[in-house]
């Protein structure tokens, strides 16, 4: 089977999917055939992160999979979904045979913040203890990444997953990167900077210089 990696997040809006953009350039520039995957998608205004990626790798349209949901609201999906008079089918999502097989790695985007819940009953965070797929926490760089950054690794460790790392975007932030390193003992995978132009070649360059091929190919 092919590699697959959860891109999970401390919160919303940090900068998760620039990183699964990044990451998918580092895997092709390595030789592989990434494939990207965002089953929950919540908030249609500015377009699908899976166009968005596929916008900033200018990969082909078979590397990106369909969505299982799409809600109209950005909001926490189960939320989103009850305004759109839906609901998450959590036993379908929870079976492994749902999850998309390919030819090359796959990176399964996951909606906002790790704890943010899929239904009235289910916090997305279980729904990967399900899966059992290598979890790259996505963190932001300046104030509040300490303790955000430090309580998601609670949490995913606390239902014993598989953390392959912190991967932090956004502004140069040594020590805050340090703390979280010195009293978590996890990983760091890396950390992207924010660049002035998000394309395609600047996005690829960013990535190959902060991050190491031995963490993500094994």
């Amino acid at each position: 089977m092919s590699q697959r990696f959860i891109i999970a997040g401390t919160d919303t809006e940090i900068g998760k999917t620039v990183f699964a953009a990044g990451l998918m350039l580092g895997l092709e520039a390595w030789g592989t055939k990434p494939h990207y995957w965002k089953p929950v998608q919540s908030g249609i205004e500015d377009g699908v992160d899976t166009r968005r990626v596929q916008k900033l790798t200018a990969l082909p349209d078979e590397r990106f999979l369909p969505e299982r949901y799409i809600f109209s609201q950005s909001l926490s999906p189960h939320r989103a979904a009850e305004l759109d008079k839906a609901k998450i089918d959590i036993a379908l999502l929870r079976d492994p045979s749902v999850i998309p097989s390919c030819d090359g790695p796959l990176l399964i985007e996951g909606a906002g913040g790790l704890m943010v819940p899929l239904s009235r009953e289910n916090l997305q965070v279980n729904l990967y203890k399900d899966w059992d797929i290598p979890v790259i926490l996505c963190a932001r760089t300046g104030l509040g990444t300490i303790n955000h950054t430090l309580l998601s690794l609670e949490a995913l460790w606390a239902r014993r997953m598989n953390v392959l790392g912190v991967a932090f975007i956004g502004p140069e932030n040594a020590d805050n990167i340090t703390t979280i390193s010195e009293f978590s003992k996890a990983r760091i995978l890396g950390h992207l900077p924010w660049l002035e132009r998000l394309e395609p070649q600047r996005l690829k360059e960013a990535f190959l210089q902060n991050f190491d091929q031995d963490d993500f190919i094994v």
